[in-house]
């Protein structure tokens, strides 16, 4: 998620809507005459308590200043016409249209089919198929042929095996013979994999029909799904010779979540003994580390050392577990079926639902008009609209709304690429098909404002926080960004604010046993160097002690935090489940940071600043008035709850 959702996140938190009539429900306070309701203020206030950090902004009087500052931005927006703005309404647009999709489609129809993926995500299958390709356009003698051939095939395979039969008969053009191992829900198209749950262990099924041509599938096993699993891994990004050392002290005896916190290199894990969040498969980004994870039979077991793109792990089995709870993956679920095959079952159900609702009255002579002035250019893509076209002529109404003869000539005009081959009658027919039924989707949609009042203030609530987000950027950010002379003044007299902090350049020695540490620490106040040390205590092809060297933070995972941060080296300490030595070669003070390394924090910070001094002359610029009585109330009512 890109940091400009989240800031237009963070303001539809604060986002409201005002459905009701103003003199029917009390009001809290008004901005420039404009009223802000109580119940407004309140249903934003419960809404948004949780995600509020500061326990001054919890108390009802620190939310209302903020809820006022909020009004106070988007009465300034307004003033500024942003809402007028061509990017501000493209933007909108693109929110509204996708927000519309949650409350368009057949409920209903989704739920079945949510149900029914996560029964199929719960077992598995092993299948192959023969294919006999064909058109999805294809002529009825041609789709007649494919599927005698399929029907032939089928009864070979149940005759002689359906081994014998792919080595004969898979030619990879034409005919497509293939083992496809184990799947579930989501990696086949819906109709394959209807098909495939379909049809019983051992069993062949009978022929069905995708966009691809006829199939046959031969199923030969079921089994239960992987799961979930819970893992810990030590991640070393290029340092091949340090994941072996490490992994000759696990085989040694250590403990992997000890060396995790001391060594591992992904630091949203290393604190936690290298724990990630449970996943199931096809759930991460690489699917080598997902192969090791799940191979890996025992709770407590490990992997040998491995790469991926990110680096050389190892990885420990903490757990593993079923198939999540459905309402756990419920949404997810959804979001994978809209985007799946399984959508024709929902846009079917849903254009039958929307024909029994809305008056549709069509000109029955429109289809035999447009048959008279399609021409075999429209097969090649070349077709244009005739000039004397009888444009006003309606070809269908949907309530009030009228479609016309050249509304659906457009539509012709624009599909015809994808109507390329295709007989002219077909082309005709799914052509308008396709038309009545996105017009039966838009006159939907055009409509759902009015029709689904959740949707209306959902609605209102992206509406006002794309405008100030648009205002900010504006005010704010983009104004600091440029403002390069004024940034760097707030700097020069802010410099004490931005300094690095204390660190040491150090050698930290780590090791599971008291006696291999004392060793090191010994040869250490000799000032052996490394390499030496290393080959002195790390003998016999095992891996007793490791070394972590450099400039670290005096909070670095390595080091103890009892740790005195002087020169020369340390007693001995137990830190992570194991023994530490540190030689202290220098101490780093904190340091000014120049302008350039400290620009990030200063922005930030000026950003901060100007928008307080902005927000003080916008409340002199607006007039707000508090209703107190009614403030009264709504603090009441809070704290009764």
């Amino acid at each position: 998620m890109n940091f400009k959702f989240l800031i237009k996140c963070f303001y539809l938190y604060f986002a409201t809507t005002l459905l009701a009539n103003a003199q029917q429900e009390e009001v809290i306070f008004t901005v420039e005459d404009t009223p802000v309701l109580a119940s407004e203020f309140l249903r934003v206030y419960n809404k948004n308590l949780d995600l509020v950090k500061e326990e001054s902004q919890k108390d009802v009087d620190g939310y209302l200043k903020l809820f006022i500052e909020y009004k106070l931005k988007l009465q300034e927006a307004k003033a500024l016409n942003l809402d007028k703005k061509p990017s501000y309404i493209r933007e909108f647009q693109g929110y509204k249209n996708q927000l519309s999709k949650n409350y368009l489609n057949d409920s209903k129809v989704t739920d079945a089919l949510v149900e029914e993926a996560y029964a199929r995500l719960a077992n598995e299958i092993k299948a192959s198929h023969i294919l006999v390709k064909i058109d999805q356009d294809a002529s009825p003698k041609d789709t007649l042929a494919a599927y005698n051939e399929i029907l032939k095939l089928r009864e070979r395979v149940v005759q002689e095996g359906y081994k014998k039969v792919q080595s004969d008969v898979h030619n990879g053009k034409t005919i497509f013979a293939e083992d496809l191992g184990y799947f579930s829900a989501f990696k086949m198209v819906y109709p394959f994999e209807n098909a495939a749950y379909n049809t019983k262990v051992n069993d062949i099924s009978m022929p069905f029909k995708t966009r691809f041509g006829y199939h046959v599938v031969k199923v030969f096993d079921k089994r239960k799904s992987q799961g979930e699993i819970t893992v810990a891994h030590i991640m070393i990004e290029n340092d091949e010779e340090k994941i072996k050392e490490i992994y000759k002290r696990l085989e040694q005896g250590e403990q992997f979540q000890a060396l995790a916190k001391q060594f591992s290199e992904d630091k949203s894990s290393s604190s936690k003994g290298g724990e990630l969040k449970p996943f199931s498969g096809g759930q991460l980004s690489s699917p080598e580390f997902e192969a090791v994870a799940f191979a890996i039979k025992n709770p407590g077991d490990y992997s040998k050392p491995f790469k991926t793109q990110f680096g050389w792990h190892i990885v420990k089995l903490i757990n593993k577990k079923p198939l999540p709870d459905f309402k756990e993956i419920k949404a997810e679920l959804i979001n994978k079926i809209r985007r799946d095959s399984r959508s024709k079952v929902i846009n079917d159900s849903r254009v039958k639902a929307l024909k029994e609702k809305y008056k549709i009255t069509k000109n029955p002579d429109a289809l035999n008009y447009f048959k008279s002035i399609l021409t075999k250019e429209y097969k090649v893509g070349r077709w244009s609209i005739p000039k004397n076209l009888t444009t006003d002529k309606t070809i269908f109404t949907i309530e009030d709304k009228v479609l016309t003869y050249g509304n659906f000539a457009e539509y012709l005009l624009k599909s015809q690429r994808r109507n390329i081959n295709k007989p002219l009658t077909t082309a005709l027919n799914n052509s308008y098909t396709s038309f009545l039924n996105s017009e039966l989707f838009k006159y939907q949609e055009q409509n759902l404002i009015n029709d689904n009042k959740d949707y209306a203030q959902i609605v209102e609530e992206y509406k006002d926080g794309l405008l100030l987000f648009d205002l900010m950027e504006t005010e704010i950010w983009n104004a600091a960004k440029n403002d390069t002379l004024a940034v760097k003044t707030f700097y020069s007299k802010h410099k004490q604010n931005y300094f690095y902090k204390k660190r040491i350049n150090a050698i930290v020695a780590s090791s599971a046993k008291k006696e291999d540490i004392k060793k090191v620490a010994k040869l250490l106040k000799q000032n052996q160097p490394i390499e030496a040390i290393k080959k002195e205590v790390n003998t016999n092809n095992e891996i007793k002690v490791s070394f972590t060297s450099g400039e670290l933070n005096y909070n670095h995972q390595a080091l103890p935090k009892a740790l005195k941060f002087k020169k020369g080296v340390s007693k001995i300490y137990k830190h992570n489940q194991a023994y530490v030595v540190v030689l202290i070669k220098d101490l780093l003070p904190e340091s000014q940071q120049t302008f350039e390394e400290a620009k990030g924090k200063v922005m930030s910070d000026y950003q901060e600043i100007k928008e307080a001094n902005w927000l003080k002359v916008l409340a002199s610029k607006y007039k707000v008035e508090i209703n107190k009585d009614v403030l009264a109330k709504v603090k009441a009512q809070i704290n009764n709850k």
